[in-house]
């Protein structure tokens, strides 16, 4: 699929350059038309005017000869500027469009992954979470291997809820329908309980967290709790199994610094910048093997800018990242 979109966006392009070269053809030749055209009116005028020499004095005859010369100078000035003027607009234009024709194919490109990738996470969970069922109904398990189905199930029930409520918050807060309920609460807490799911949810991970007590920031705890979330699994989801995950939380004079660590194999420099765009994910789709959608690192930006915070991402020594939100008090 992205072969076929950058053949067609190779083919698109040019198409464009060429029309844009022809437009930009036709422009010079029209100039150079009018130059000659201008210069054959002036040549006729000059032969009339040296035809009528003997009725003019030399005084009229040096007036109309001057004449004629601004004239075609005059007209000359006008083409130049004519056609620079309609040069630059061609250009502006060229470019706007252009950068509309990369945009709007790299948007149906992303969005193509987008599908790919929700297909894959919405059928994967509901594919184990059914095996894991009908495991239960045929057969007599011991209680252990029940129970480690169960939080199987339950597992993938809740990552199913979680990118449910991505798409859906993304589309509410895109088209500015969701209704935030913003309030005092106690940022210390949401992480704790935050890490307390996920310990259970994770029992083979290790978590480390150091939190301030008594963060009080005013925000809505649904878009809070979803932001926290995010970061968890996506430093879950790029961690090897037995590194840990660290998740901090420092008061500071004028603002609360929230931090989630992990030790997975970080994020290139020049793609620092891009993970926070809607649908954006590093590497190819068809030969990632982390699961997402691309719309995670998004939500988390746009709740962050929402609730007055910056978020940002560096590098953890000696590997890793180190996501930080920033709330301003």
């Amino acid at each position: 699929m992205e072969e076929a979109n950058r053949k067609g966006l190779k083919r698109t392009s040019v198409i464009y350059f060429t029309l844009l070269f022809y437009i930009i053809a036709a422009l010079v030749w029209w100039f150079v038309s009018l130059e000659k055209q201008s210069s054959v009116i002036a040549r006729q005028q000059y032969e009339n005017l040296a035809g009528r020499a003997g009725t003019l004095s030399a005084a009229e005859y040096a007036e109309k000869k001057q004449a004629i010369a601004k004239a075609e100078k005059r007209n000359s000035g006008k083409y130049i500027a004519e056609g620079i003027t309609f040069l630059i607009l061609i250009i502006i234009g060229a470019i706007f469009v252009y950068r509309s024709i990369r945009k709007q194919f790299k948007l149906q490109q992303q969005q193509t992954n987008f599908m790919m990738a929700v297909t894959h996470e919405l059928k994967t969970p509901i594919a184990v979470a059914r095996l894991n069922l009908e495991t239960l109904q045929k057969y007599s398990l011991e209680p252990e291997k029940q129970k480690k189905l169960i939080r199987n199930t339950l597992d993938e029930t809740n990552r199913l809820n979680l990118l449910t409520n991505n798409i859906l918050v993304s589309a509410q807060l895109e088209a500015n329908r969701y209704h935030s309920d913003m309030e005092e609460l106690d940022l210390s807490n949401l992480l704790s309980d935050c890490i307390r799911d996920f310990r259970k949810r994770f029992p083979d991970r290790i978590f480390e967290e150091y939190v301030a007590e008594e963060a009080d920031v005013k925000g809505d705890p649904l878009l809070l709790q979803m932001l926290i979330n995010n970061l968890l699994e996506n430093a879950i989801k790029y961690s090897p199994r037995e590194a840990k995950i660290s998740a901090r939380l420092r008061k500071f004079q004028d603002s609360i610094r929230l931090e989630i660590i992990d030790e997975g194999p970080g994020i290139p420099e020049e793609e620092k910048s891009r993970i926070f765009s809607k649908f954006y994910r590093i590497g190819n789709e068809s030969t990632r093997k982390a699961q997402g959608t691309g719309l995670g690192l998004y939500l988390c930006r746009k709740i962050a800018r929402d609730h007055n915070a910056d978020i940002t991402v560096t590098n953890n020594e000696p590997a890793g990242s180190n996501f930080a939100v920033i709330f301003k008090t």
